[in-house]
């Protein structure tokens, strides 16, 4: 088990992506969280097993139809099991 966070930066407010985000990490069955950040980008914080986290990852690289993803960093760290979920934060 892996955890991933992620700073996905681009067009990636008002277009779905953190619903959609969620709705890939809940079929890949992953755990953690999505939210905006004031600056506009997006950040994320996933665990599971590595190949599921890794499906995200190349998801997150194009998002949803309506996103322009630019850039995407990633840090991958040991899962500590803290997230009973995958959910959206306000």
């Amino acid at each position: 088990m892996i955890r991933a966070r992620l700073l996905i930066k681009g067009r990636v407010q008002g277009v779905g992506y953190r619903a959609n985000t969620r709705r890939m990490a809940n079929h890949l069955k992953l755990k953690g969280w999505v939210r905006n950040l004031p600056n506009g980008d997006v950040e994320a914080v996933v665990e599971g097993c590595e190949p599921e986290v890794d499906r995200l990852i190349q998801w997150c690289h194009r998002g949803p139809t309506s996103a322009y993803v630019r850039e995407i960093k990633v840090e991958k760290t040991e899962a500590n099991h803290e997230f009973p979920d995958f959910r959206v934060k306000k």
